[in-house]
């Protein structure tokens, strides 16, 4: 408290009053002196007290945001009575408890970082691994069938690994906030055929039927390039699901409240505790038989839902799964 330098002039300043006063006091009467003697030791003994409490509140205040400092598990928080003080007091509270909760997220964000770094490290492993034991065996490999076999496998496993960096490159640039979505009107029948065209071999070669009732003119707001590649990560989860001879539909409606792409599919459909995981990132299901590599529902997701949109999966009554996209008006 004598530190402060406002604190030190007033208090030479209130001396001096109170000695002129005391002064002038005594020259006309003994009695008023003493008076005055009495008032200023008074008013100088309960300033002392009410500047003291008030540094101390401060100092007690000023420990708390030390604590903060210091990453201290807890913070006191005292209770004042209604002043400047105790406002300020309130606001240094709410920005210490909001620093803590930015500094909890953030930890759980390096965390998952971390679990993230680990799963793409594994994902990677995976088909490099496998790469790797069928060059040893095509090395050995003394029939020409048998090494043409090899060699398709290889760019199989190849092709899997460039998706998967792709996709995590798309993911990490979402993330990031570098993406810019464009804002104009696409047509859902448009972008329909957009998607399926790059599977239209593969879905030939293991005699999948595809059904598509797109009317055309029904249009959304949104990125056609950006929704494109949401939507054939939905297709490339429903033809792993329905293998060969299975059954894809594809159908859209509009109201004067949104426009609904539903995709539905001849599958397994999913386990229910695997239902409220669908989209998370990394997730592949309790299933010994899972398959992929948990990305690229949650890529799907990012792009819908940053572009207004928002997309969900059940299991279908009539058996299989069902993904449905909403875009609102």
């Amino acid at each position: 408290m004598f530190r402060n330098r406002e604190f030190k002039r007033f208090s030479v300043l209130f001396l001096i009053i109170a000695a002129v006063s005391v002064t002038f006091s005594f020259v006309f009467n003994t009695a008023a002196g003493i008076i005055s003697i009495i008032s200023a030791a008074a008013f100088g003994t309960a300033f002392f007290i009410f500047t003291k409490s008030r540094y101390e509140s401060i100092a007690q205040i000023s420990d708390q945001i030390d604590l903060v400092l210091h990453n201290a598990d807890q913070i006191y928080i005292s209770e004042s009575e209604e002043g400047e003080l105790s406002i300020l007091q309130s606001e240094i509270t709410k920005m210490t408890m909001r620093i803590r909760e930015q500094n909890s997220a953030l930890r759980k964000e390096k965390e998952h970082l971390a679990d993230s770094l680990a799963d793409i490290a594994h994902q990677l492993r995976t088909p490099l691994t496998s790469a790797n034991l069928i060059l040893s065996l095509l090395e050995n490999a003394p029939d020409e069938n048998e090494r043409k076999n090899l060699m398709r496998e290889t760019e199989e496993l190849f092709v899997q690994m460039d998706w998967l960096l792709t996709t995590l490159l798309k993911l990490s640039r979402l993330d990031a906030g570098i993406v810019v979505f464009q804002s104009i009107q696409v047509n859902v029948s448009s972008l329909i055929k957009s998607a399926v065209h790059p599977f239209l071999i593969s879905m030939e070669l293991h005699n999948i039927d595809l059904k598509s009732d797109v009317p055309d003119g029904i249009k959304i707001i949104g990125d056609l390039s950006w929704l494109s590649e949401a939507v054939q990560n939905i297709l490339k989860n429903c033809i792993e699901s329905v293998g060969n001879n299975g059954k894809i539909e594809i159908s859209c409606t509009d109201n004067p409240l949104f426009t609904e792409i539903s995709i539905h599919d001849s599958g397994a459909g999913f386990k229910k505790e695997d239902l409220p995981h669908l989209f998370d990132r990394f997730y592949r299901g309790n299933s010994e038989n899972a398959s992929g590599y948990g990305i690229g529902l949650a890529l799907c997701k990012m792009i819908i839902v940053r572009q207004g949109g928002t997309v969900s999966a059940k299991n279908h009554p009539q058996g299989g799964a069902v993904f449905t996209i909403r875009f609102p008006k």
